[in-house]
């Protein structure tokens, strides 16, 4: 009897037993598939830095990009109990800091009760990959329940400086 490999097991993405729809703030990062840079236009001025947004004369962002930019401010419009409180659209991934308020608001999309930052993610990637024309996201994302003042200003510090480091960050890949 030929013996089955066992597949590495997946780390889990999310805490067990939280309710990802609950009121508070969260860090999220979605990346492109395969990391391929591809929300920057090509060339950039010397000096690349964020504001609360994007600044129109800092990052020159690409036609993705700028689909990406359009569907992120769409966020709060189609989720009333979500806000947006920061962006940054890097070459192959975004950060966002989404605040659930409450779960009165309606989803434009959806008719479930529960509006869960799964959800929010979900079909922001879907929206994105559709005015796209191709899939353009890697499975799954990244996300941080934001425990504080404190944690909140040293995540909202990384996103301002992020384009500015952006050839040190983890995400890099020189074109």
């Amino acid at each position: 009897m030929e013996q089955q490999k066992e597949f590495p097991r997946r780390k889990k993405n999310r805490l067990d037993q939280y309710d990802y729809s609950s009121c508070g703030a969260y860090f999220v990062t979605i990346c492109t598939k395969d990391r391929k840079n591809i929300f920057w236009a090509k060339e950039q001025p010397d000096f690349v830095g964020e504001d609360i947004i994007l600044p129109s004369d800092s990052v020159r962002l690409s036609l993705y990009g700028k689909i990406v930019n359009d569907s992120i401010v769409a966020i709060s419009k189609c989720y009333s109990h979500i806000e947006l409180l920061q962006y940054v659209i890097m070459p192959n991934h975004v950060h966002l800091i989404l605040f659930i308020t409450s779960q009165d608001g309606r989803i434009i999309s959806s008719p479930t009760d529960k509006k869960s930052i799964s959800t929010v993610v979900g079909q922001f990637k879907r929206d994105v990959s559709k005015k796209i024309g191709i899939a353009v996201w890697q499975r799954s994302f990244h996300d941080h329940i934001i425990r504080g003042r404190d944690d909140y200003e040293k995540i909202s510090k990384y996103m301002y400086n992020n384009p500015i480091t952006w050839q040190y960050d983890c995400f890099y890949i020189a074109e």
